[in-house]
């Protein structure tokens, strides 16, 4: 079981630092007052360059290997192509929330306003709508997997697009080793939940409370997994934990979490503080 949980592990984290910091990013530029296709055009375009490095990877081992890797190899999913597409997905979630907010304040203003242009974001509860949208995108996504992966399947695609859904790749059958859009880019958004969570201002003036609440998250959603997956009752008529299952997302959250914690209490009061920290030396370069 722990080998299972450690060994799928930094999948996650990179996933979940992906969404943290594409939301502090995202909130800087709305500091800025920058409109909402602006914001959309530098975050997706950051995403596509990351989407593109993942393809040239796959072409440089496929060079490397050439005369004995297969083409197909060409089209396997990795952990870089997923992070693009992450921060590609969460760019278009992110216009797509600032537009209706600034559709939503056009239209309240309309009566008042001779010739309206809202072209620009500066709606007080932007933040709490990213989060909201971003737990639901989250959800859904963990939710669908089983799904996707077993009776929705879309075959109809072909495999090279299949596999970014499910990780088929040209087997047959999805493969528990490829990184396709779902579960893994839950994590993602979990992480863009949790960047805009801590970017907001009530937050911020918590200080070391929030960490406590934080701790108190992560090991909530640990007894919450294990205690759905102890359910004889399920709601999917293939249920596989370690690979597909909402329950075992449920507990890798939870251990970023307390992950997270661990490190805030590492540079705050350890040995951080004390000696060389890798976190802190991170954050300053």
């Amino acid at each position: 079981m722990y080998s299972q949980l450690g060994g799928t592990f930094p999948a996650p984290l990179f996933l979940f630092l992906a969404g943290v910091s594409f939301a502090l990013v995202t909130d800087k530029l709305l500091q800025k007052q920058l409109s909402a296709n602006q914001i959309a055009k530098t975050t997706i375009r950051r995403g596509a360059e990351i989407f593109a490095l993942g393809l040239l990877f796959r072409v440089q081992e496929f060079a490397i290997s050439l005369g004995w890797a297969p083409w197909s190899d060409l089209g396997r999913v990795d952990i870089l192509n997923t992070i693009g597409v992450s921060m590609m997905l969460m760019g278009v979630m992110c216009w797509a929330v600032l537009k209706a907010r600034v559709d939503r304040t056009f239209l309240s203003d309309l009566p008042e306003q001779a010739h309206p242009t809202p072209t620009r974001v500066s709606a007080p509860h932007v933040q709490q709508n990213m989060v909201i949208t971003a737990i639901l995108v989250t959800a859904a996504i963990a939710f669908l997997t089983p799904l996707l992966w077993t009776t929705w399947r879309l075959h109809f695609l072909p495999w090279q697009l299949e596999t970014y859904i499910n990780g088929v790749h040209n087997l047959g059958t999805p493969q528990a080793w490829l990184f396709p859009i779902f579960p893994w880019t839950a994590f993602a958004f979990a992480g863009l939940a949790f960047g805009f969570i801590l970017s907001s201002n009530p937050v911020k003036n918590a200080g070391t409370r929030t960490f406590a609440f934080i701790l108190a998250a992560g090991i909530a959603l640990i007894y919450l997994s294990k205690f759905l997956d102890s359910r004889k009752l399920q709601l999917y008529s293939v249920y596989d934990y370690w690979h597909t299952s909402p329950n075992f997302f449920l507990v890798r959250l939870g251990m970023l979490l307390l992950l997270i914690v661990f490190a805030y209490a590492w540079c705050r009061w350890g040995l951080g503080q004390r000696a060389f920290s890798p976190l802190i030396q991170l954050g300053n370069t």
